[in-house]
C-alpha cells in the first residue's frame, strides 16, 4: 500500500494532480486506486468484500436523492423530511464565500464545514473565537469554496454532480472529554436495516482517537487492524437502541448508507450520511467479507430498474 499523502503532503497539490488524471474513466481510475491503496487487485465481475462492493456501488447505483444527501445542508431537508427535525444541530448559516461571514455575529464556539468534505476533511472547529485566527479560517475557506474539480477523487459520482461548495457554520456541541469527548456512532445500514456500529471515542485527546466495531446488541467485532483499539464500549442500552432506530430511519431509501450520530446532554445529533465509507479504500481484513455479505448488488439493480 501507498500512503499517497505523505509523497504529497500540499493538499494543493493533490487536487492538482486529481485535475489532472480527471480524464481517466472511473472504472479504470477506481482500480488503480484500489491496488495502489489496498494492494491487491480489484474484483468488480464477482465482487465478495465489502470494500470492493463499494467500488461496484460507485459505479452502478446511481439514486439521485444521494445528492442531496452528500450536502452537508442540503441533507437536513431530508432529514426533516423523515420526521427527525429534532436530532438536527443548529444551523447559523449557509455562506458561497468566507467574505459573506460576520464573524463578530457569531458565538464564541462555532463549527465550519464544506458542504461537500468527507471524511472528516474540510472541518473547522474553533472552541473560542477570542484565540482564533480568523485569517487563516478564511484562507482554508477559501480553498474549499475555490475546489473545482471535474471529479473527486475516489470517483464518488454524487459529490461533482453540479453541487457547489459552501460554507456552513453549525453550533458548537459541547462534550465531556472525561467520557470519550463528543462519541461519534457511525451505523452500517443495509436496506433499512442497522448491522454494525463503528464507534469513535476521545477524537481530541493527548493519545488519539479510539475506535471499534460492534454488532448491534454491543458486542465487540474482534479483528486486527492498527487504530481499533476499542475492545469494550458502556451504553445504556435503550439510547444505543434509539440511536439505532434513528439510523434505520434515516437509511430506509438506500441500499447502503453509514449513518454518523451523536449522542450528548441526553440528545442525539445527526451527523452524516456517507455512501462511501473512506471511499472504499480501507483494508478491514477478514471482517471485510463480513460486511460484504450484507451488500445484495444483483437486487438492487432489478429494483431499481424497476421503479425506472
Amino acid at each position: 500500500m501507498i500512503d499517497y499523502k505523505k509523497i504529497f503532503k500540499s493538499r494543493k497539490l493533490r487536487l492538482a494532480i486529481l485535475e489532472l488524471l480527471s480524464f481517466i474513466p472511473d472504472k479504470l481510475m477506481i482500480k488503480i486506486q484500489y491496488y495502489i491503496k489496498i494492494g491487491r487487485k480489484l474484483n468488480l465481475k464477482n465482487p465478495q468484500r465489502y470494500t470492493e462492493k463499494l467500488q461496484w456501488y460507485k459505479l452502478n447505483y446511481k439514486n439521485p436523492l444521494m445528492i442531496k444527501c452528500v450536502d452537508k445542508y442540503d441533507v437536513r431537508e431530508y432529514v426533516k423530511d423523515c420526521g427527525l427535525e429534532n436530532t438536527l444541530n443548529e444551523c447559523y448559516g449557509i455562506f458561497n464565500s468566507p467574505d459573506e461571514i460576520n464573524f463578530d455575529a457569531l458565538p464564541n464556539k462555532f463549527v465550519l464545514k464544506d458542504t461537500l468534505g468527507g471524511g472528516g476533511n474540510s472541518i473547522i472547529i474553533c472552541d473560542d473565537k477570542n484565540k482564533a485566527n480568523i485569517e487563516e479560517y478564511k484562507k482554508i475557506m477559501s480553498e474549499w469554496v475555490n475546489t473545482k474539480l471535474k471529479r473527486n477523487g475516489g470517483r464518488e459520482w454524487p459529490y461533482y454532480s453540479g453541487k457547489k461548495h459552501r460554507i456552513i457554520i453549525e453550533k458548537y456541541i459541547e462534550s465531556d472529554k472525561n467520557k470519550g469527548g463528543l462519541v461519534d456512532y457511525k451505523f452500517f445500514c443495509f436496506n433499512g436495516k442497522a448491522k454494525y456500529c463503528l464507534i469513535c471515542t476521545d477524537r481530541f485527546s493527548d493519545n488519539g482517537i479510539k475506535k471499534g466495531f460492534f454488532d448491534i446488541n454491543l458486542n465487540p467485532i474482534n479483528f486486527e487492524i492498527n487504530g481499533y483499539e476499542l475492545k469494550k464500549y458502556k451504553m445504556d442500552k435503550n439510547i444505543f437502541s434509539q440511536l439505532k432506530n434513528v439510523a434505520e430511519k434515516l437509511s430506509k431509501e438506500f441500499p447502503h448508507v453509514r449513518v454518523d450520530l451523536y449522542y450528548t446532554s441526553n440528545k442525539i445529533f445527526f451527523g452524516e450520511l456517507t455512501f462511501y465509507d473512506a471511499s472504499g479504500y480501507i483494508d478491514y481484513k477478514e471482517f471485510d467479507y463480513e460486511l460484504g455479505k450484507n451488500m445484495e448488488l444483483e437486487r438492487w439493480i432489478k429494483n431499481d430498474n424497476k421503479n425506472n
